[in-house]
């Protein structure tokens, strides 16, 4: 990758955007306990540089503290006005010396990381290439998706979820079942299997200290595997980050592979967890490893360990664009493709995503392929009662809902 890709362009203004829009089905377990209006909010910084051209990138940490996070972009931006946009490394070390001492790690990383992902839309559209050349050039020219959802409280939602992924040609779907949750395990992995797909499961305890220990996990399996032949083709965030130090035992126990670290702000925190055998499949994300250029370290590393990188995508649609510009760059061979609706996974877009049997395809247009418009700034304002909420207590399914049929 290029250290300086467009000399001549500078900075002119950068600004935080927070969009907030209906999500996913009233039935979706993550918004009867998160997010309960049904609304979403998104973060998006927009750059524009001395010639006017704009640039996208977001930051998931407007998901659960939007004025966070428009404080700190607010504060970033006077540091950044002026300098030259196509020094990323220089803007890097600009954002970290300004923000370090009191977060160089956690919510100060996501905003980071999207200044460097809009100064790359930019480059990208200045030049008219996509963002995937402006990181050095692509490694793949389609990657494998698996769909990821599985969140409904019935096996009615359930089975719409699967005959969608089915319909889409995505062989594998990604449910969350938690460690109470062997039946909706058993049930979904059954039912999956007469569409052609199968089932990955994140145990989401990304969240959870202590979290659930490596013993629980095994216990888990035993009892999925003890009433199904169905095979689990990936176990994702068992343990919580508190028992990190379990992931080598639980990856020699498990019986298929493990993936985790969605939530890791820095690359060289993924690196050391890669070094210490934690993962079979390490996820970083865009929006909050610290930018694109962070996200690819994390793909060198990922070569180096032999593990394979999978980029998290669970935003709108300029953090799906900035996660697959990087696999594309980064010689990813699979991704996530988030399934519960949300419009600003389609209205942000110039180009639609490519999907051709279960494969993206490399995408064409210039930067990121992404745009904002007043209309859409206008559709779907910010609101208030549209927060995460992350301190929630899960309901226990009744007694004989997910009994097979």
């Amino acid at each position: 990758m290029s250290e300086r890709t467009d000399p001549g362009a500078r900075i002119a203004a950068i600004r935080p955007v927070l969009l907030s829009a209906p999500y996913a089905d009233p039935e979706n377990l993550e918004v009867i306990t998160s997010l309960p209006t049904g609304w979403r909010t998104t973060g998006l910084v927009e750059v524009t540089l001395d010639d006017g051209t704009t640039g996208l990138g977001e930051a998931y940490l407007a998901v659960f503290a939007p004025r966070v996070f428009t404080s700190t972009v607010e504060l970033m931006a006077p540091y950044l006005v002026g300098r030259p946009a196509d020094d990323l490394a220089g803007r890097y070390r600009d954002m970290v010396l300004v923000t370090g001492y009191w977060s160089l790690q956690g919510a100060a990383r996501h905003v980071v990381s999207a200044v460097e992902t809009a100064l790359v839309d930019a480059l990208g559209k200045r030049a008219g290439r996509p963002a995937y050349e402006v990181l050095g050039g692509r490694r793949a020219d389609r990657i494998r998706l698996y769909a990821s959802g599985g969140d409904s409280a019935s096996p009615p939602a359930m089975g719409a979820e699967i005959e969608a992924v089915a319909a889409l040609g995505i062989g594998t779907f990604k449910i969350r079942a938690r460690g109470h949750e062997v039946d909706k395990a058993v049930w979904t992995l059954e039912h999956a299997a007469r569409h052609g797909v199968g089932i990955a499961i994140d145990m989401a305890q990304n969240l959870a200290d202590p979290g659930q220990s490596a013993a629980d996990t095994l216990a888990f399996l035993d009892a999925v595997r003890a009433r199904t032949r169905e095979p689990v083709h990936f176990l994702e965030e068992p343990l919580g980050p508190a028992r990190t130090a379990d992931y080598p035992a639980l990856r020699r126990a498990a019986g298929c592979p493990v993936a985790g670290g969605e939530t890791v702000s820095t690359a060289e925190e993924l690196a050391e967890r890669m070094a210490r055998g934690c993962y079979d499949m390490v996820q970083p994300d865009v929006t909050v490893v610290g930018g694109p250029r962070q996200a690819l370290a994390v793909f060198a590393g990922a070569r180096e360990h032999g593990v394979e990188p999978v980029v998290h995508c669970w935003g709108s649609a300029v953090c799906q664009a900035a996660n697959y510009h990087v696999a594309f760059a980064g010689g990813g061979r699979l991704a996530e493709w988030p399934m519960p609706g949300y419009p600003l996974r389609s209205e942000l877009l110039a180009e639609p995503f490519r999907l051709e049997s279960g494969h993206l395809r490399a995408p064409r247009a210039p930067g990121l392929g992404v745009r904002l418009d007043p209309e859409t700034e206008r559709r779907y304002p910010f609101r208030e009662d549209a927060v995460y909420r992350c301190l929630v207590t899960l309901p226990q399914a009744a007694p004989g809902v997910w009994d097979m049929a």
